[in-house]
């Protein structure tokens, strides 16, 4: 059937993907929640559509998820691979391994999932040069679209009067879990949280329908929803919690959705603000734009961009909205047409699409991301260590040399030799990575790892300290000596603060990516430098505040005067990994930068 075409839905969707394109630019902080306003329109549209198509007896499964797949799956999958093409140029290995795990994970609807598992705080800087990091949102509509018919067809026909009582339980006992869930990453990513979103967009569609009486009431009510809307995404109310201002957010954008075919008819401030012609082509253009600014947002990041400054926001807004034009109409609206591609084309683009770079994304992925060479890195594509990383997460060769550590957590030996006991996380690693790659440790003393998230559950620990003539600490988050008294007082056991030493953070910069091209394309004898990531400085400062002579500073070493740290050896190799681990090269470089300090460590009595 024809459905009624509502060009307020379009300036709704327009205010949705500026405030998301701004949050990205850094500009509107609340700019994120314009996704929880898409979810609101998704979720009122789709139910509108299948609720109107059974009560006619038109509707079709098939039919529907075909709609879902024009609408959705030929930009995705474009977006991809030009993405995975860009990656393949600008991308250092490591990173360009998480485009493809994001590539193909965004093919099956997934990468809300694995953004679950690899990057739980969507806040993170790291996100920021993450080109697909955007699809999870994607991945939970797609999740929703898979299941939902099927509810609404359960209570089709005789079942219509339970309709209401049916999804108004469902939004009632996935809101609970979103009231009651601490954990903010599953809060964030996963479709049993933020189904009451989609869904209650649904409710309002059914039994909120707009009636054309009262025009000047809708026009009041609409001014108004959208003022609070507004003012959340731009200015988020100091006296609101997250939560709160999610569930305004979809409450009103609900309020808008039910008024705004009316209020956006009757002249008036909603009507001149959402009905014009700006605002509806921009809302025509949603979904290419919300596709397209990450990509071009992270890549100017990750190639040449350390902040992003108004001019450069202008710059990158009018690329994305040039390539959301071309998608726009030689994407999105041939795919959408029918008479135009079939579905049998729209299949084989569809599965040649899937097929293609699903395969290209994994055998990048089993090459480890070293697609050429990379001298400052170590890597080049004739070692076959490349070819062996689709199962084997220890031994990508992007992680294994910090991973292998992970053999020395077992207990110390009856040798006579020195006990040296390194307590971690990561960071604890590239620390015993350090120690082996200095020789009078690597030569005379046994090393062993204890993996910290272990200390209060494997009283393993207890031994190794007892046994241990040195205790090195070493964590990417700040600990204080409460953590050696608990540790005390859980086994019982004395810690001699003359044998335990901890060393400190380590940061260099932003992304490597960036560090890598400057490097290229000017490699003077002169030394590279860069600033660390905000509140490193701090933190540092604090962990030496804390632990005052026992404290061994990471960042002094690689420090100049104005406190940047350099991001090469002085043989032209990258010291970190991915800003923060240590390359081999990196480990060797500090095991000389900290030969005195480590000897008296181990000569300590």
């Amino acid at each position: 059937m024809q459905i009624q075409y509502r060009n307020d839905i379009d300036g709704i969707r327009a205010l949705a993907v500026v405030a998301v394109v701004l949050f990205h630019l850094g500009f509107l902080p609340n700019g994120f929640l314009g996704v929880d306003v898409f979810f609101v329109i998704s979720g009122y549209l789709i139910t509108g559509i299948i609720h109107r198509e059974l009560k006619d007896g038109s509707f079709s499964v098939l039919r529907f998820y075909e709609r879902r797949l024009r609408r959705i799956v030929p930009l995705v999958l474009v977006v991809c691979l030009v993405s995975l093409v860009v990656g393949c140029v600008l991308m250092l290995p490591d990173d360009l391994e998480n485009l493809c795990q994001s590539i193909v994970a965004s093919n099956f609807s997934a990468n809300n999932i694995l953004m679950y598992i690899t990057s739980a705080d969507y806040w993170a800087v790291k996100n920021e040069y993450k080109p697909l990091m955007h699809t999870w949102s994607l991945g939970i509509e797609e999740q929703f679209y898979l299941f939902f018919p099927f509810i609404l067809m359960a209570f089709n026909g005789k079942g219509e009067k339970f309709l209401k009582y049916g999804l108004f339980s469902l939004i009632l006992i996935s809101f609970l879990l979103y009231l009651t869930s601490d954990d903010v990453a599953s809060r964030f990513y996963f479709l049993h949280y933020r189904f009451f979103e989609l869904a209650v967009g649904g409710i309002f569609s059914i039994f909120m329908v707009p009636r054309e009486d009262d025009e000047n009431r809708k026009q009041i009510i609409s001014t108004f929803s959208l003022g609070v809307v507004v003012s959340i995404l731009a200015i988020p109310p100091y006296w609101l919690n997250s939560k709160l201002t999610l569930i305004l957010v979809v409450l009103f954008t609900c309020i808008l959705l039910a008024n705004g075919n009316v209020a956006g008819k009757k002249s008036g401030i909603y009507k001149a603000v959402m009905v014009n012609k700006v605002m509806v082509y921009i809302g025509r253009l949603s979904f290419s734009i919300y596709m397209w600014h990450q990509l071009v947002f992270a890549f100017a990041r990750y190639s040449f961009l350390d902040h992003v400054n108004l001019g450069w926001s202008v710059v990158l807004c009018i690329v994305v909205l040039i390539l959301s034009i071309i998608s726009y109409n030689l994407i999105e609206n041939p795919f959408r047409n029918r008479a135009f591609i079939s579905a049998r084309k729209l299949m084989i683009f569809v599965g040649l699409g899937l097929f293609a770079s699903t395969m290209a994304s994994f055998y990048i992925y089993g090459m480890s991301g070293v697609v050429k060479d990379y001298p400052e890195l170590d890597f080049y594509t004739r070692d076959q260590r490349f070819h062996s990383n689709i199962f084997q997460r220890t031994g990508n060769i992007n992680i294994n040399y910090n991973e292998r550590i992970r053999d020395l957590d077992k207990e110390f030996k009856p040798t006579p030799k020195r006990k040296l006991l390194v307590i971690g996380n990561s960071f604890g690693r590239d620390l015993a990575n350090i120690f082996l790659e200095t020789p009078c440790v690597r030569d005379s003393v046994e090393l062993n790892y204890f993996d910290i998230l272990r200390v209060d559950k494997d009283s393993s620990i207890k031994s190794r300290i007892v046994s241990a003539d040195i205790i090195c600490i070493s964590s990417s988050v700040f600990i204080g000596k409460e953590f050696v008294s608990n540790l005390e007082n859980k086994y019982g056991i004395n810690i001699d603060f003359s044998h335990l030493w901890f060393f400190g953070t380590k940061d260099f910069g932003l992304t490597n990516g960036t560090h890598y091209r400057r490097f290229q394309s000017d490699k003077k004898n002169e030394i590279y430098w860069t600033s660390v990531k905000d509140g490193v400085l701090a933190i540092n400062k604090k962990m030496k505040s804390e632990w005052g002579i026992n404290y061994v500073d990471m960042l002094s070493p690689v420090s100049n005067e104005k406190s940047e740290v350099r991001v090469f050896t002085p043989n032209g190799k990258f010291i970190s990994q991915d800003t923060e681990h240590l390359t081999k090269s990196g480990a060797i470089y500090y095991s000389q930068l900290l030969d005195k300090t480590i000897r008296m460590i181990m000569e300590s009595k």
